[in-house]
This record gives structure tokens, sequence and C-alpha cells, in this order.
């Protein structure tokens, strides 16, 4: 009887999970997707910019986006925690704060994309590769700023489990996305700007979507409008938004380095074509952890809003059993398709023998990146960021990248070697956060997140025009 009463709640617990993940999954397959299938028009337009555009998605993109992201993680925290607390108002109000947030962080940010030739000749790549890449930049500004919205509004809906809508606009957006990079490139042969183009204007019909489903009466509860409350406690809300932000970057940072690395190779266009192809089969899989991760982080800041620390344990606990399965499927893909992935993506062939190369470290590499995720989900919905970051900066940049580096260059294994140090910061990273979890004081973590939400609580409009004798 007990066993059928276990299976009933780890029954009971998937599918709690899955509501949220299914959706998140396709939405960040389909929006990583429009990303993927520009990359393949890009590498047969030519080698020099997939090169390109490889450095921009991995560098601009991924520095600036992995600041946006971290930052949006705290709406995450705070959106969850709140929706399980029955403070149903405040993520309209949370929502907004990451809006404003956002939008100065990136504006701030926006010389890293209008002076990328100038600043990839600094770091000593080559001039041919710069200028493509600096072009491509530009193009990269208006989907960056889609971005800020796209993503805040997803955690926003996940929050509160309304996400599917997510889904079905981001597959839309997909499909859009591959018929206008056929017709631009393929039809009327605009080349890279016909590329980006159909980028930018795919990305911002997701966002177009999205406003239409929150601003349309779809989220009484949670949206009651634009508010001037949204300007208060800004400076909590960005220390926050910050401590969240460095714990995403430093693991977003992370490939970009490497890819910086592989830059100062021999054959750096081969290198960086090469080790960006293997990224981005890394980036697929990681989208579907991704989905899981968006399920742990509601899940477990739910039950923290709800008081209950003894859900959040059993949560956390069919999350990582979940995770685990995952990793060993996409594991098994790898080893069965590894040494023809290259081929998919470009017609060089010494590109597409470096990443046969690498088919091997490749699918090791997948198995711990559909692991890992589970528990930085875990960390945001109870609002550990900082503690990650710590992790994260031994882990990866006191372990990872010097091994890289020394595996690399001095014993001459090039992508291999780099490769063999990026999996050696995810093992020990993925080893430390799963230690974390297990010795949080789960208790403890419902009275700090009842602190917080009692702290940043602002009253409804209902509640402001109740009568003193009501109150």
């Amino acid at each position: 009887m007990q066993a059928s009463d276990f299976k009933g709640k780890v029954c009971e617990e998937s599918k709690k999970i899955w509501r949220v993940a299914l959706p998140s999954i396709l939405s960040r397959v389909t929006s990583f997707g429009t990303v993927i299938v520009t990359q393949l028009f890009v590498g047969h337009i030519s080698s020099l910019d997939l090169a390109g555009y490889a450095l921009v998605q991995t560098i601009c993109v991924q520095f600036v986006n992995g600041i946006l992201i971290g930052m949006s993680s705290a709406t995450e925290t705070l959106c969850g925690q709140a929706f399980g607390s029955e403070q149903y108002h405040m993520l309209g109000i949370f929502l907004q704060r990451s809006w404003l947030v956002n939008l100065i962080t990136l504006t701030i940010l926006l010389p890293v994309f209008i002076f990328a030739t100038s600043i990839f000749k600094l770091l000593g790549e080559e001039e041919a590769i710069a200028k493509s890449a600096g072009y491509i930049s530009l193009w990269s500004i208006p989907v960056i700023y889609s971005i800020i919205f796209s993503t805040t509004i997803q955690m926003y809906l996940q929050a509160q489990q309304k996400n599917m809508v997510i889904a079905w606009l981001s597959i839309m957006q997909f499909v859009i996305h591959i018929a206008m990079s056929w017709l631009f490139i393929c039809k009327l042969d605009w080349g890279i700007a016909g590329a980006m183009g159909a980028l930018c204007i795919s990305s911002w019909l997701l966002v177009v979507g999205e406003f239409v489903y929150i601003f349309g009466g779809w989220c009484p509860d949670t949206w009651t409008g634009f508010t001037t409350g949204a300007f208060k406690d800004m400076l909590p809300m960005v220390k926050f938004s910050v401590s969240s932000g460095v714990m995403i970057c430093l693991e977003l940072w992370y490939n970009s380095i490497l890819v910086l690395l592989a830059g100062y190779m021999k054959n750096a266009k081969v290198a960086i074509s090469a080790i960006s192809i293997c990224l981005n089969v890394i980036g697929w899989e990681f989208m579907v952890s991704l989905g899981i991760l968006g399920a742990a982080c509601v899940r477990v800041s739910n039950e923290l809003g709800r008081g209950d620390a003894k859900a959040v344990k059993f949560s956390i606990k069919v999350l990582i059993s979940t995770s685990v399965l995952i990793g060993l499927f996409f594991w098994v893909l790898c080893f069965v398709f590894g040494n023809k992935i290259g081929y998919w993506v470009t017609n060089d062939e010494e590109v597409a023998r470096n990443v046969a190369d690498l088919s091997l470290l490749l699918a090791f590499s997948v198995l711990l990146n559909g692991i890992f995720p589970v528990f930085s989900g875990v960390a945001i919905g109870a609002g550990l960021q900082k503690t990650v970051a710590i992790i994260n900066v031994v882990c990866f940049y006191i372990i990872g990248i010097p091994i890289g580096a020394l595996l690399g260059y001095v014993t001459h294994l090039q992508v291999k070697g780099i490769w063999i140090g990026m999996m050696c910061g995810v093992l020990t990273q993925t080893l430390a956060l799963s230690f974390m979890v297990w010795r949080t004081d789960w208790e403890e973590q419902v009275s700090k997140a009842s602190a917080r939400l009692k702290k940043w609580y602002l009253k409804s409009s209902d509640e402001s025009n109740q009568k003193p004798d009501q109150a």
C-alpha cells in the first residue's frame, strides 16, 4: 500500500512538472530553432560569415543575453513565490520592474554590438572574421531588445502555469521564420541582411503575440494594468537582479570564453565553426533541460510560497530523476549520430571532420548538461543565486578554463583540449550544486521566502479601496 501511495505521489508530481516543462521545452526549442535556422542559411552563404555569425552568437549575444536572462531570473523567483502565496497582483508589478531594469541595462550594453568589429580585432581575431561579425552584430540589436520582453513574459506566465500560449506562439514564430529565411535568402538573394532581417521580424512577432495575450485580458488576476508601483522598491529589485544575473552570466559566458580561445588556434575559422556547431548541439539539448529548469523553479518557488518544505524536497527528487533520464537519452543519440552532425550544418569538409572528432566528448557533455540545469532551477526558485554564483566562479573559471587552455595550447590537443576543460568545469559544478541542494535547510528557505514577499508587498487596488472597517 505504501509503494502504491509513493507511486501515486510521483505520478502527481510528474504531472505538475511536465505541465510547466513541456510548454517551456516547446517554446525554447522553437525559439532556439530560429537562431539555428539562421545559422544553417548563413553556413551555406559562406564559411567566413558562418564564423562571424558564430562569434556574434557565442560571444556578443551570449555576453549580453547572459546578463539579461540572469537578471530576469529574479523575476522568476519572485513571481513563483508570489503566486504560491496567492499575492497574484504582485506578479504584474514584478514583471514591469523587470522590464525597467532590463531595458536600462541593455541600453548601457549596446556598445558591445556597435563596436563589435573593433572588439574582436582587439581580442586578436582575424580581420575578415571580425568585419563579418561586426556587420552581423548590428543586425542583432533588435533581436536582443525583443528577448527582454519574451523572456520575462515567459517567466511571468510560467509561474502561474499559463505558458502553453508561449509554446504555440513560439511554434508559429519558428514556421514563419523558416518561410521568411527561404524567401529572403534563396529567392530574393539578400544574403546576410536577409538572414538577420528574418530573425529580427520573427523575434518581434513573438513579443507582439505575448502582449496581445497579457493585455487582452487572459491574465485578469495577475495583470491589472501599468502602475507606478513598479517604480517602488527598485533598488532592492536591482540588487536581487544583479545577484541573479551574475549566476547565469557565469554559466553562459563560460562557453563564450571557450569559443574565444578557439579563435587563437592555427586555423581559427575551422576551429570556431566546429566548436560552435558542437555548442549548438548542446544548445538544442539545453533547451529541453531549461524546460526542466523552469519547472524546477516554478515547483520550488510555488511550494516555498505556500510554506511546504516537505513538498519542496519531494519535488526536487522527482526533478533530478527526470533530468538524469533526459541526459541519458541525448547521450545515446550523440553516440549514434555524432559523426554526421557536422555535415548537416556546413558543406566545409574540414569543419565537418573536426565536429566528428569531437563527437565522443560531445556525448558526455550532453549527459552532464542534461543534469546540472535542474540544480540551477532549484537555486533560482529558492533565491540562492549568490551561492551558485560562487560555485560557478570556482568550477568554471578556476578549474575549467585553465585546464582547457593548458590542454589546448600546452599539450597541443587544440579544440579537444578546450572541450575537455569545459567538461571538467561542468562536472565539478554538477557535483557542487548537488551537495548544496542536499545540505540546504528548506524550512529556513520557507521563512526567507515569506520575509522577502512581505518586504516587497504592495496592496492591490481592491485592497486600497477597502474602507478602514473592512480592512
